[in-house]
C-alpha cells in the first residue's frame, strides 16, 4: 500500500488520518486537511506527487467525517476551534515538531486559526507555511447557504452507482476527475444506512457549525496575525471565495508584507481537486520555497 492507516486519539475522539511515506521524509511534513463534507482521502494524488518528492503526507478524516469518530457533543464540537484542538493533539500523537498545511475550504480554514495562534499557540509554533485551496478569511453568504442545503441533509440511494452519480454532479466544481477518481471519491466516502441504502460517509449535524457558530469561516483576525508564505489557489469560477476577497487578502496580513501567493485555477470553482499537474505543482513548487525560507530563517 502506498500509505498506512492510523486510529489516534486527539481529544478524547479516535481520528483516523492516512500516513504517506512515513518512514522517510527528507523534506519534511505537509498536513492535509480534506474540506467540510468530504473525507481525507480526498487527498490521495496529492499526497502521492508530494510523498514521491520526499514529503511526508498527513491526511486526516475530520471529526464526524470517514473513519473518524462522531462527535458526542455536536453543538460544541464542530466548530474550527475543536478541529484545531484535534490538529495540535494529532501533531503531538505523531511527534511532529514542524509542518506545512494545505487544506482545502475548512481544512483550509482550520489551518489558518491553527497557524494565527489565537486557539491553539502550539500549532502557530509549528506550522511553517499555508496553503489554501479556495479558502478565505470572508466567504461568501449565498454559496454558505447552498452549502448548508446540501450538506446538512445528505441524499440517500439505493446504490452506490446512483450515489456517485450524485457525487459528478455536485462536486462539478472541482474541475475534471478521471472514471477511476470518481469511482474511489465515491468508494471512500459511502456508508449503508441501517435499511441498506447508501449516504455520504459524514455526519449530517457537522452542518450545524452554521447554526451554533455563525460567524465561525469570518477569520480575518485570524489572516491578518500570520507570519508564514501563504498560497490562495482560488478556483475561478469559485461561488465560496469571491474574487474581491482575494484582492482583500492582498493587502491584508500576508498579503500586505509580501508572504502571499495567489493562483486562479481555470476550469474549477469551489474547490480544485488538487489532482492535475498544474495543481499539483502549484502547490509543491510553493511548498518547496517555503520549506527553503524557513530553513534559512532557522
Amino acid at each position: 500500500m502506498p500509505f498506512e492507516s492510523r486510529y489516534l486519539t486527539c481529544a478524547g475522539y479516535e481520528i483516523h488520518c492516512t500516513d504517506w511515506a512515513p518512514q522517510g521524509s527528507p523534506a519534511g511534513t505537509v498536513i492535509a486537511w480534506h474540506g467540510l463534507a468530504r473525507t481525507g482521502r480526498d487527498m490521495d494524488e496529492l499526497a502521492q506527487h508530494l510523498s514521491a518528492q520526499g514529503w511526508r503526507v498527513i491526511c486526516p478524516d475530520t471529526i464526524g467525517r470517514g473513519l473518524s469518530q462522531w462527535a458526542a457533543r455536536p453543538q460544541d464540537e464542530y466548530c474550527l476551534a475543536f478541529y484545531a484542538r484535534i490538529a495540535r493533539e494529532l501533531l503531538e500523537r505523531l511527534d511532529i515538531a514542524q509542518c506545512h498545511w494545505v487544506g482545502t475550504s475548512m481544512g483550509g480554514a482550520i489551518g489558518m486559526v491553527g497557524a494565527s495562534g489565537y486557539f491553539e499557540p502550539e500549532l502557530h509554533k509549528r506550522i511553517r507555511s499555508l496553503v489554501l485551496n479556495d479558502n478565505a478569511p470572508q466567504l461568501a453568504q449565498p454559496a454558505i447557504e447552498r452549502i448548508k442545503a446540501y450538506a446538512g441533509n445528505p441524499p440517500a440511494f439505493a446504490t452506490v452507482a446512483e450515489l456517485e452519480a450524485f457525487f459528478r454532479a455536485a462536486y462539478k466544481p472541482y474541475g475534471w476527475l478521471s472514471d477511476a477518481q470518481w469511482r474511489r471519491l465515491t468508494e471512500t466516502s459511502t456508508r449503508r444506512l441501517p435499511d441498506g441504502r447508501v449516504t455520504p460517509h459524514y455526519d449530517p449535524a457537522m452542518a450545524g457549525q452554521f447554526t451554533h457558530h455563525p460567524d465561525d469561516y469570518l477569520i480575518w483576525h485570524h489572516y491578518d496575525a500570520l507570519q508564514i508564505p501563504v498560497l490562495l489557489l482560488r478556483g475561478a469560477e469559485s461561488d465560496l471565495v469571491l474574487r474581491e476577497t482575494a484582492e482583500a487578502m492582498k493587502t491584508r496580513g500576508p498579503g500586505a508584507r509580501g508572504q502571499l501567493q495567489h493562483i486562479e485555477v481555470p476550469g474549477c470553482g469551489h474547490a480544485p481537486a488538487l489532482n492535475v499537474p498544474e495543481q499539483l505543482d502549484a502547490v509543491s513548487d510553493f511548498l518547496a520555497r517555503a520549506s527553503a525560507k524557513a530553513a534559512v530563517a532557522a
